[in-house]
């Protein structure tokens, strides 16, 4: 009998143990499905004060509980205005004179004949930056604009003024005309403030017409060139929506400050896709000050082809691959050529700025002044040197070239190529050829999906220099490749511009 009360007494506990683990799973269990851990006890942590729980909460809880998102757009709301612009547009003349049947064939719909005036509306955004009464928008906002209104926060409307624009960075500054009221609330341009990749950024504005609308996502990438919407490029690009009726709004950091003007979006359906496009705030400030003070903006020019320096480019001149810019070609009469930079120079700085990109050389370059000498890093055959250039104001700025791509593995094949000093006048004006060009090798036909056309020939390219030695006919590229042992690199001609291509 003790022995039975004994083993009835162990099932007992054992039971009671087994209850107690499962009433803690169960606790367990619900705290995880209710979003929080659980609290642990006082025993557990062997403190005398209980020990609260432990709140998940994602990001986007905890910026929302500290406000910054509420107070930037609050702070920014009432400068960001809309601004609605009315057209003229002249209907041409219809070739099928009077006639309604041919116009009702034609789809003319029965319009008048002799440029009778249409009208049509945009709608835009604009920041105001100064009480006084200026704003500033992009330049397709209020491009040939024949009348501009701008409504702001509060619903009053005033007509504006254009006081200059600069379609090469697709910004604009107008001025409010006959101001009353309460004196303009204003966002600064927050220059020499970079912003961070990743940095949670607002964008405000007029999407669709619908006024005052604010979207939020990051900074996704910054110093974006080469995107193909503007001369000069350097946008932020960021995924907070940005759709039609934004252009020209604010993109705001958390601390309500102005970072950049929303400018396009990348979109095959024509609205938002998670890619926007901002000018940033110092290249906004630049532009704006001298569209202030000038009405236009005035660009210096130093007179080279530029294209990116690439693994394979570096490989093919011997060279390590560095960031930097790879000078193609030097006008005559330039400040680049007055100065001593060559073709085949890798320009690692300009002033006192560091250059990786073509846009951002090209950048630096417009925006520099005259009346002084800039100083120029570079490679040259391995070793650095240093050069001093005094830039000039010209209508035609740098040429622009395409973006070298290099898939070929074998030397110009696929290419058809023939003397130019054999080439007859005939095939010069087919190919569109500088007359001044004596000496080189045409390429005169590139095989479709050919390693050639892979690597960038094209037809009509004009080759004057194999791994730095300047070429004079066929022969001359035969004795090179002859006696190869690394990549091949030419320099061609292609219409007024000069390229080098890695053919290694």
């Amino acid at each position: 009998m003790p022995s039975r009360h004994r083993t009835l007494g162990l099932v007992l506990r054992i039971l009671a143990t087994g209850l107690v683990s499962l009433a803690l799973l169960v606790g367990l269990a619900g705290s995880l499905l209710a979003g929080r851990a659980p609290a642990p006890s006082v025993a557990s942590v062997g403190s005398a004060e209980p020990v609260p729980p432990l709140p998940v909460a994602t990001p986007l809880a905890l910026l929302a509980s500290e406000q910054p998102i509420a107070d930037a757009a609050e702070k920014a709301l009432p400068a960001v205005v809309n601004i609605s612009t009315r057209r003229v547009h002249r209907v041409p003349s219809s070739p099928f004179g009077g006639d309604p049947l041919l116009r009702r064939f034609f789809g003319e719909g029965g319009r008048p004949r002799h440029g009778v005036p249409r009208q049509s509306r945009s709608l835009g955004s604009g920041v105001v930056v100064d009480s006084s009464g200026l704003v500033l928008t992009n330049n397709h906002v209020v491009a040939d604009a024949e009348q501009i209104l701008v409504t702001l926060h509060d619903g009053r409307e005033f007509e504006a003024k254009v006081l200059g624009t600069d379609a090469p960075t697709d910004l604009a500054v107008i001025r409010l005309q006959g101001l009353s009221g309460p004196p303009l609330s204003a966002l600064k341009l927050a220059v020499h403030k970079e912003p961070r990749l990743g940095e949670i950024v607002l964008a405000v504005g007029n999407p669709f017409g619908l006024a005052g609308s604010v979207t939020m996502g990051i900074i996704s990438a910054k110093g974006r060139g080469n995107v193909g919407i503007v001369d000069y490029e350097d946008f932020l690009q960021t995924d907070a929506a940005i759709n039609p009726g934004n252009s020209g709004g604010a993109l705001l950091d958390l601390n309500g400050d102005l970072v950049g003007i929303n400018t396009a979006i990348a979109s095959r359906s024509g609205g938002n896709q998670g890619v926007g496009f901002a000018i940033p705030a110092d290249l906004a400030a630049d532009i704006m000050d001298r569209l202030v003070e000038r009405g236009v903006v005035e660009r210096s020019w130093l007179g080279v082809s530029i294209q990116p320096f690439t693994a394979s480019l570096a490989k093919g001149f011997g060279l390590e691959l560095v960031p930097g810019v790879l000078i193609s070609g030097v006008q005559q009469g330039s400040p680049a050529s007055r100065a001593g930079l060559q073709a085949g120079d890798v320009v690692l700085a300009f002033g006192q700025e560091m250059v990786s990109s073509p846009s951002e050389l090209r950048n630096i370059v417009a925006l520099s002044p005259i009346d002084q000498k800039h100083g120029v890093k570079l490679i040259r055959k391995g070793k650095p040197v240093e050069l001093n250039v005094k830039l000039e104001l010209k209508d035609s700025n740098i040429i622009k070239n395409d973006t070298y791509v290099n898939i070929s593995k074998s030397p110009l094949d696929g290419c058809s190529l023939e003397n130019l000093a054999d080439t007859d006048q005939l095939r010069r004006r087919q190919f569109r050829l500088d007359t001044e060009l004596r000496h080189g090798v045409l390429v005169s036909e590139v095989e479709p999906g050919s390693r050639a056309a892979r690597s960038g020939l094209q037809n009509g390219d004009v080759i004057v220099e194999v791994n730095g030695l300047e070429v004079k006919n066929i022969k001359s590229i035969n004795m090179v490749i002859d006696g190869l042992e690394s990549g091949l690199v030419v320099l061609v001609r292609r219409g007024e511009a000069s390229l080098y291509i890695a053919l290694g």
